[in-house]
């Protein structure tokens, strides 16, 4: 591992059980020194757990803590090198801005704090509001207060409980971007957890989804979103149309599916499943927004090669940006299609039969023995 890649925080055989229940089942994670790190999942996967475990809020059943080389696994949360900002900001109402930034650096026995906060504050973008009190600030200025407050002791690791979660969608929107660049500026290796696929996926270099207390895939955000390794993660991370087939041939670098009478192709490097075999069941994945709709009157026009599925719209819904499309086929009962906003959607009602297709090399299969329904459910809120 090159110094640039030095491990920030490494968790070796980490797990935790409170009584009979295991919140975290035995892993190994390793977060890069200086990168933006996020745990994704739903509420009760283990993420916040993990989390505490690494700050030192909780001590884990079994395994290790590495910061760097050191082994805190036996420390207490204020002898590690780690802050944590949490979804509740904690601000003394009573301070300013800039005396609730300065509390951890004067509580540590420093006298000459002046400089740091003001730089601090310059980063989050708050130097005018310096004397300000927290009641006279807005959600996303009090967290980014938090934020100053928490970095200004430049801890090795700046651990994110669900930061933004008490803010509104516009302002979230706005403080994922400022985040972001607030870390690329300071270097600081952030671990990041959220329930926010959106979130975690506009911030986040690397992104565990976590899954009933383990880690279901990690990745950079555009290789788990285009190949995922799962139901779960297909369904979790955004939305997948997943479609019972099986392999009836390899043609090359393809395999040749059948989903009922239908033929599909499927790259062979886009193949999760443990075999390629014929016969063997897989569910072929596809992104909404990777599908084109036809009316289909217009069939004629779909190009060579792409594979297609025929059904009914059965709902249709105009977001601005997109129009989605609910299809009923014989091969699924509710494909999901976005349509982007940019030609005449003429004819594409409920009750219109309709062509549906695309690109085979947008395709990704799955073992066909998992539920196409995973992470669609309770499991996914």
């Amino acid at each position: 591992m090159s110094a640039e890649q030095a491990a920030g925080v490494t968790l070796t055989g980490i797990s935790k059980t409170f009584g009979d229940f295991t919140a975290v089942q035995p892993m190994d994670l390793s977060i890069p020194q200086g990168s933006f790190f996020a745990l994704l999942g739903a509420s009760g996967c283990g993420k916040t757990t993990t989390l505490r475990m690494i700050a030192g809020l909780e001590q884990p059943t079994a395994g290790r803590v590495m910061l760097g080389d050191r082994d805190v696994t036996s420390l207490p949360p204020h002898r590690r090198p780690v802050n944590t900002v949490f979804q509740s900001y904690a601000l003394f109402p009573h301070l300013s801005v800039q005396d609730n930034v300065a509390f951890g650096l004067r509580r540590r026995g420093k006298k000459q704090v002046h400089k740091e906060v003001e730089d601090v504050l310059e980063l989050v973008e708050l130097g005018p509001l310096a004397r300000r009190k927290p009641a006279q600030l807005s959600g996303g200025q009090q967290q980014r207060v938090a934020l100053a407050r928490a970095i200004v002791n430049r801890p090795e690791v700046l651990l994110l409980d669900e930061p933004l979660g008490a803010l509104d969608l516009k302002l979230r929107r706005q403080m994922q971007l400022e985040l972001k660049r607030i870390q690329t500026e300071v270097g600081i290796t952030f671990v990041h957890v959220t329930h926010d696929q959106e979130e975690a996926m506009t911030m986040a270099d690397t992104i565990a989804v976590m899954n009933h207390g383990r880690v279901e895939q990690l990745g950079a955000p555009a290789e788990l979103y285009e190949s995922p390794g799962s139901a779960f993660v297909a369904n979790f991370l955004g939305q997948s149309n997943l479609i019972a087939a099986e392999i009836s041939a390899a043609e090359g670098d393809e395999l040749v599916l059948r989903a009922g009478d239908t033929k599909l192709t499927l790259p062979r490097d886009r193949m999760r499943a443990t075999s390629a075999a014929s016969g063997t069941k897989v569910l072929a994945g596809i992104r909404p927004e990777k599908i084109a709709i036809r009316s289909r009157s217009d069939e004629a026009a779909v190009p060579e090669g792409h594979n297609r599925l025929t059904g009914t719209i059965k709902d249709a819904s105009f977001t601005g940006v997109s129009t989605q499309y609910v299809v009923a086929s014989p091969w699924c009962p509710e494909l999901a299609v976005f349509a982007q906003n940019v030609e005449s959607a003429a004819g594409l009602t409920p009750g219109a039969e309709v062509v549906l297709h695309w690109n085979p090399a947008h395709t990704f299969g799955l073992d066909g023995d998992q539920d196409a329904d995973a992470g669609t459910g309770e499991d996914a809120l």
